[in-house]
């Protein structure tokens, strides 16, 4: 394992930054990951207008997670979302983010 992988590991474990999830894949079994949530603002531009929107992002470890699609479930904090759009990995290959959306 490289030092990168490790740091993300010791990042995700933090209790203070990364929280379990649970991650059901659309026909699947339900499983435990850890997540790194981020729920920012976001503001888009459409012509001249701004429109602005809550966003929820997770990141996952491609460890735990080697294949997220849209459709697939989280459950955060008793919370239930479904991934939307196509998830993204990180240039080094290790972690996913996904966008979600309430169910």
């Amino acid at each position: 394992m490289n030092a990168l992988a490790m740091a993300l590991d010791a990042l995700f474990a933090d209790g203070n930054i990364g929280g379990d999830a649970v991650y059901t894949p659309e026909g699947g079994v339900a499983i435990i990951v850890r997540v790194v949530t981020r729920r920012a603002d976001d503001i888009a531009s459409f012509g001249d207008a701004q429109i602005w929107s809550e966003t929820t992002r997770v990141d996952l470890r491609v460890g735990e997670v080697p294949n997220p699609r849209a459709g697939d479930r989280i459950e955060i904090e008793g919370e239930a979302f479904l991934i939307q759009g196509e998830p993204a990995r990180d240039r080094e290959r290790l972690v996913w983010t996904v966008d979600l959306r309430p169910v």
